[in-house]
């Protein structure tokens, strides 16, 4: 059963301020002036919503019938509604910190035309990341995989160092926090991990931050998953088997906030039902089109027979049948917009 496996998200929980600039970036920029960048963009609303990469992942995994564990830092805040919201979804958030005086993490993120983000992130309570013991959940219920997502940077260390030590398979995910941190921060997040997921920016940059060549990652790392948007997915096995999986097709996209967190509750949804990791990645493309047909990170709804025939419409009956028999997917067990 999928419920039995026990997949623990660890990484951010924020709250996320939505913004729509009228007009794209790129015409207020000045290449050879960007040194002495001062630009102000008017926008034009302003939608505040529940977002977090972790919190975001493990809402993805509750809408495909799994119980994750959020392993997270939150301000006093997280119980005003956030963490019933999450529980609803199928979450388990007992394993939260809550600092008693600090703030939940606010998110800032304002989109142009073209959907193009600049995005400021304040920590708040999540700099205390680095005080959760993933050892001590480890010892009370075993954890089958962990996903190390953005978060407080010692914390993502201390995450990745006691998983090497116990042996438990860690997925790394360090995406946001790339844009910071040096090749060596790099190098000690991502090796050694079952998974790397990556969107094929982030991939480039952690070549160009770590120096390691495709072959030198490929014998540090078990699976690769570099997604490319509107191109969809491709998956790298460690014995240099590659799958490309396409998007879903017929998606109007609204808000690309959040749709790489949805992709990754798809792909690990897929690989705890035991299904081959090219069917993961579908399952990630199909959840991550819900995504981006809305406003906001959780505020999709998974009817079970909606989501199959998107399935089934872009890659075929028989994926179709597979990924139908292994998720629970189910119209009741999906969380209402509200």
């Amino acid at each position: 059963m999928v419920a039995a496996v026990h997949l623990a998200i660890a990484g951010s929980v924020a709250t996320d301020h939505l913004q729509t600039f009228a007009g794209k970036f790129s015409d207020s920029l000045v290449p050879d002036q960007l040194d002495k960048l001062a630009v102000s963009f008017l926008v034009e609303d302003l939608d505040v919503r529940r977002g977090g990469c972790a919190a975001n992942i493990s809402f993805g995994l509750g809408s495909l019938g799994l119980q994750p564990t959020l392993v997270a830092a939150v301000g006093r805040d997280f119980d005003l509604g956030y963490r019933a919201w999450l529980q609803e979804a199928g979450v388990d958030c007992d394993r939260v910190l809550v600092h008693p005086s600090l703030h939940t993490a606010l998110c800032t993120i304002t989109t142009d035309e073209a959907h193009a983000q600049i995005v400021t992130f304040y920590p708040g309570a999540m700099s205390q990341a680095r005080e959760i013991d993933v050892a001590a959940l480890h010892a009370e219920n075993p954890i089958d995989l962990l996903l190390i997502g953005p978060d407080d940077p010692d914390g993502m260390l201390r995450h990745t160092r006691t998983a090497r030590e116990l042996g438990i398979p860690f997925a790394a995910d360090p995406s946001q926090q790339l844009a910071w941190a040096d090749g060596e921060l790099i190098r000690a997040l991502i090796d050694g991990a079952a998974y790397l997921f990556s969107n094929d920016y982030e991939a480039a940059l952690i070549a160009k931050k770590t120096g390691w060549s495709d072959a030198d990652i490929a014998e540090r790392v078990g699976v690769r998953v570099v997604t490319h948007g509107k191109d969809g997915c491709v998956v790298h096995e460690a014995d240099g088997t590659v799958h490309q999986v396409r998007a879903i097709d017929g998606v109007t996209a609204v808000d690309p906030t959040g749709v790489g967190d949805s992709f990754r509750a798809g792909f690990m949804a897929g690989v705890a039902a035991g299904l081959p990791l090219e069917r993961a990645a579908q399952v990630g493309c199909t959840i991550a089109a819900s995504v981006v047909e809305t406003i906001g990170t959780q505020e999709y709804v998974l009817d079970r027979a909606g989501f199959l025939d998107r399935v089934g419409a872009t890659y075929g009956d028989q994926a179709r049948e597979e990924i139908g028999a292994a998720l629970s997917i189910s119209h009741e067990a999906a969380v209402k917009s509200g």
